[in-house]
Formats: C-alpha cells, sequence, structure tokens
C-alpha cells in the first residue's frame, strides 16, 4: 500500500477517515475554476477526436504575389508553362492527463464522522467523498487544458518514455507565421493594439469569431485605454460608476475580451475560436475522459480518470498575441 504525504492541502496516496477528516460548513476554493478557452471551444464533452496521437492541425498553401498580367496577342497563342499550388501539413498532438483516486472503505463508511467546530444538525459536506475527488479530479484536468491550451509548449514524443505534449496558443503566435509584438517591458497602450490589428490583418487573419484573452492587470489596462473614448464611460442611468470593456471594435473586426486567469498577466492573447477545438484520442470501449476501477488490493476504492487531448488551433496567422508587458 502506498504511502500517504499530505503537503499544501494535497494528499498523496490512500484517502483515509484521519487524512481527509469531514467538516461541517460551504465549501470554498480560492483557486481558478472557470476555464473561459476550453469552454469556448467545446470543453471537456465537445470538440473532435482522433484515432493518433498526431492530428493536422491545418493544411496551407501560397498564391503568388498579385500582379498585373504583361501577355500579347501573340504569347497568348502559346499556352504558358504549367504551374501549381503546393501544400504543407501543420500538426498538433494530443497529451495525456491521468489521475488515480483510492479511498479506504473505513473512510466512505465514517461520513458522519465530523472534525472541526460542529453544531447541532450539521451536515459533513461533501456528503459523498468519492463523488467530491472525482469532481475534483475533472477540475483538475479542465485547468491543466487551459494552462496547456494557453501557455503549452509542443513536444512530439519519439519513445515510450517521452511526453507528448500539446502547443499552447502563445508558443503558435510567436512562431514566424503569426502575428506577435514583443512589447519589452511596454505598458499596453491603443498604439500596441492597433499595431497589432495591422500586423494581423496584413497576415491575412480570417476575423471569423475573434475573442482577446488577457489577466487580470491586462483587462484593467484595456479597460483604462477605452475609458478615454467619448461616452464609453457614461452609463445611460448616469447613477453607475465605473467601466468594464468586455466588446471591442477595430477597423477590420469585431471581438469579445474575457479575463483568463490562466493567461500569464506580460500578455494577452487574440484568438480566432471559430477554428479552435479541443481533440480527444478515444481508448477503444472506454471514452476519450473516463473513470475506471484498478484492481483491488485491499479494503479500499481505487479508480483512474484517463484521458488523451490535444488542441486544434488552425493555422497560425489566424491569431495574434502581445508579449512582454508591464505588469
Amino acid at each position: 500500500m502506498p504511502d500517504t504525504v499530505q503537503e499544501n492541502n494535497q494528499v498523496t496516496g490512500l484517502g483515509t477517515t484521519w487524512n481527509l477528516p469531514n467538516y461541517a460548513g460551504e465549501l470554498f476554493t480560492a483557486d481558478a475554476t472557470q476555464t473561459p478557452l476550453l469552454s469556448m471551444i467545446g470543453g471537456l464533452t465537445g470538440g473532435k477526436q482522433t484515432n493518433s496521437f498526431e492530428f493536422p492541425t491545418a493544411v496551407l498553401f501560397d498564391y503568388p504575389e498579385a500582379e498585373q498580367p504583361n501577355i500579347s496577342e501573340a504569347a497568348s497563342a502559346k499556352a504558358p508553362e504549367a504551374t501549381h499550388a503546393a501544400r504543407q501539413q501543420e500538426t498538433n498532438v494530443v497529451q495525456i492527463h491521468h489521475e488515480t483516486i483510492d479511498l479506504t472503505y473505513a473512510k466512505q463508511s465514517n461520513s458522519g464522522l465530523m472534525s472541526g467546530i460542529n453544531t447541532a444538525g450539521q451536515q459533513p459536506n461533501p456528503k459523498d467523498e468519492k463523488a467530491f475527488q472525482i469532481k475534483h479530479k475533472l477540475t483538475k484536468i479542465a485547468r491543466d487544458v487551459e494552462k496547456s491550451f494557453i501557455s503549452g509548449t509542443y513536444q512530439k514524443a519519439t519513445k515510450a518514455t517521452e511526453a507528448n505534449k500539446t502547443r499552447g496558443m502563445l508558443e503558435l503566435c510567436t512562431s514566424e507565421a503569426s502575428a506577435c509584438i514583443i512589447a519589452g517591458g511596454a505598458v499596453l497602450s491603443m498604439s500596441l493594439l492597433k499595431q497589432l490589428y495591422l500586423e494581423m490583418a496584413q497576415n491575412g487573419a480570417y476575423f471569423g469569431n475573434m475573442v482577446l484573452f488577457c489577466g487580470a492587470k491586462q483587462k484593467q489596462v484595456i479597460s483604462e485605454i477605452y475609458t478615454s473614448q467619448t461616452g464609453v464611460n457614461l452609463p445611460a442611468t448616469r447613477n453607475v460608476g465605473g467601466v468594464n470593456i468586455k466588446e471591442i471594435e477595430t477597423d477590420y473586426f469585431k471581438m469579445g475580451v474575457v479575463w483568463d486567469r490562466f493567461m500569464p498577466e506580460d500578455a494577452i492573447l487574440i484568438a480566432d475560436v471559430e477554428h479552435m477545438a479541443p481533440v480527444f484520442q478515444a481508448v477503444p470501449g472506454k471514452g476519450v475522459l473516463f473513470e475506471e476501477a484498478l484492481a483491488k488490493e485491499g479494503a479500499s476504492d481505487r479508480s483512474q480518470i484517463y484521458g488523451q487531448i490535444g488542441l486544434a488551433h488552425g493555422p497560425a496567422f489566424l491569431h495574434g498575441a502581445i508579449t512582454g508587458l508591464a505588469v
């Protein structure tokens, strides 16, 4: 039986009556549980499926530079040399998400044994330890997916001892094919935003369903930037103070503005979510994200939650980012 270790309010190993005590009172966590990007593109129950850990994100082709034809009547009597558009495939990978729960029968039996302050009529919260732990693991996976989809660093496994890691949006946006501004410690400004909008337009972005993702600090800065516009901070009722910029209209597109706790504070991301989706690799006969019982070693319920998830982000030119902002 594995040893139990408790660190930072996390119990590693066997969950018992003594290291997972019951308390009365409402459950709270200060950690982020909302995953805006993942939710927008399908969540843990939507998206696409693949039967290979590596999957295509785009097939790119180019047109030659536009030019005015210079073909005489005499020259047109002979067909020009044949030319053809070549294509190039871009890919990403799914990564493994794997969690284990191991609760003793005694722990599950002692649902009425409570620690801490108790008064008459109070009930333990949660009432079902296993259900709480499963929900906790699924939220942990969603948090890990959100973090990976934003800041993940690409790694393609070449052997069983290497991990596949899905490419995140910020890494994609710092590639040569994407519009990216390195701010070098500058404060986010209208000038920097306009520069990014222009680079995206010149880069060939489709501007389908654009969303700006930012951390808490940059969300405040964005609201400050746009309060200088006439009327933006004057509600019709005239008895409400403050401003919360939720949508921006540019010369090229409209976009929503979303505060995402998993965004680095020194960056903003502008993503075309119309061309993004989570990708799941199913295990035959089990599904894409599932819980199953593990072999028993004694009087405990041991189960695992397993899934293989990656990001279909589309081609890099659809998106843009500013990194290295002042915080």
